[in-house]
């Protein structure tokens, strides 16, 4: 591996860890993937806790830099690795871009992503009540997409990166996709980009 290399701390079930993995290789960054066990509590470990003091992953390393946080680490990413179509540098793109990004770690985190949450991890949300809201933002994302290939534009950006795991494996959380062919549309979009890769997918749900 090169000594250049970023690292990413990941978890292979986390989809804010996918994000981070996903923007490395859409952006051909040489990476070392470093497996971090939630399961044994390495994240709570002090020297994890250093690099995150949130305790979570992703984190990346690039070379003595440090970024946590998903949605921070795919800004990082794309303003130092890709061209403005990742990142845009007017401010209406920007502001574009951030706007999808507030809906992954909001409406995204506490619907889709929660739904998940509940059935590959056990966690005690209700799961009528985050269905519910998955569909929300789904009719939304459905009307959007009626107009254009990705999230802000006719090009991906991070924004789409933000966005498309949790969506991608909503039905793990029992949220369907059959209404939504703008989405499972874009969903393939992303699949086609030279350089995408998946996140492990848990039969649970409406996978199973």
């Amino acid at each position: 591996m090169s000594s250049n290399a970023v690292k990413l701390y990941s978890f292979p079930l986390s989809g804010h860890a996918h994000r981070a993995r996903l923007a490395l290789s859409l952006l051909k960054v040489p990476t070392e993937l470093i497996e971090v066990d939630l399961r044994k509590g390495e994240h709570k470990q002090a020297s994890f806790l250093a690099m995150n003091s949130f305790g979570q992953v992703p984190v990346i390393d690039d070379n003595g830099t440090i970024v946590a946080d998903s949605n921070a680490i795919l800004v990082y990413l794309a303003s130092k690795f890709g061209d403005e179509s990742w990142l845009p540098r007017d401010p209406a793109g920007q502001a574009a871009v951030q706007r999808w990004l507030s809906v992954a770690a909001g409406l995204v985190a506490f619907g889709p992503a929660a739904a998940r949450l509940v059935t590959v991890f056990g966690a005690g949300f209700n799961a009528e009540e985050v269905i519910g809201r998955s569909h929300n933002l789904l009719k939304v994302m459905e009307a959007e997409l009626a107009s254009k290939s990705f999230l802000i534009a006719n090009k991906p950006s991070i924004a789409d990166i933000a966005n498309y795991t949790y969506i991608a494996h909503a039905p793990e959380g029992n949220v369907s996709l059959d209404a939504y062919p703008n989405v499972r549309a874009w969903l393939a979009r992303i699949e086609a980009l030279p350089g995408f890769v998946p996140m492990q997918k848990t039969a649970v749900g409406l996978a199973a």
